[in-house]
């Protein structure tokens, strides 16, 4: 069985030269158990809105990113093609400095269409943004 940090070498591995890269999204832990990936993200000026707080699409951003991973990691998807299809997120509360965490759960593994939720904490595990992931798994061609 490959490793939990295997797996996050793989997973971070792919960001090069994506909008992970430019956001310095890191994976961070995944659990077998209960199906979950966690990505950090740190939240500066380069993230933010005009008035200082995270902005809402970099946090979409983060929660679509964990999403697409976690199906590329539970799915065994080497020989299919990960897509969103229907992204939402609630932002509850701002920040303006630190770290966000992202954390996706499943909620279906169909065998074409994933349903996850990602929550979005700070350090302290406040509630930043909650979000919603729909994923499709295609064959290759």
């Amino acid at each position: 069985m490959i490793s939990k940090q295997e797996i996050l070498d793989r997973c971070n591995a792919r960001k090069k030269g994506t909008l992970m890269e430019t956001l310095n999204i890191t994976f961070v832990d995944v659990d077998f158990n209960s199906k979950s990936i966690t990505a950090k993200m740190p939240v500066s000026s380069v993230v933010h809105q005009p008035d200082g707080v995270l902005h809402g699409g970099a946090t979409a951003a983060l929660i679509e990113t964990v999403g697409s991973v976690a199906v590329f990691v539970f799915k065994q998807t080497e020989h299919l093609i990960v897509r969103g299809i229907e992204i939402s997120a609630n932002h509850l509360k701002s920040i303006r400095d630190g770290d966000v965490f992202a954390t996706a759960r499943p909620v279906h593994l169909g065998r074409t269409t994933q349903h996850w939720e990602i929550k979005v904490t700070d350090k302290d595990e406040n509630i930043i943004s909650v979000g919603k992931l729909l994923t499709l798994t295609l064959e290759k061609k």
